[in-house]
């Protein structure tokens, strides 16, 4: 994931917006990358940034999970969110 850095706008590696294209879900975060790749300039986000950023933009964990490739687990550790299983 790159950020564009003149104005923080999240994109979305190339996977991400073939996968938008087979998965509506995925089509803001390919709108944001084809948006951003006019900017030029650029940042490449950790996966942990990248899932803290799609959370303050209010992705549910899940969809934060496949959108990056990541498990559920994953994604939780990243966001220091505790599962609880009994």
């Amino acid at each position: 994931m790159s950020s564009a850095i003149s104005s923080l706008l999240s994109t979305v590696s190339v996977n991400a917006v073939n996968a938008a294209r087979t998965n509506p879900a995925n089509s803001a975060l390919a709108q944001t990358s084809q948006a951003n790749a006019a900017t030029g300039d650029t940042v490449t986000l950790s996966p942990s940034q990248q899932a803290h950023q799609l959370y303050q933009q209010g992705q549910a964990i899940s969809q934060i999970a496949v959108a990056l490739g990541l498990s559920v687990e994953t994604v939780n550790g990243y966001l220091n969110i505790s599962s609880t299983k009994s």
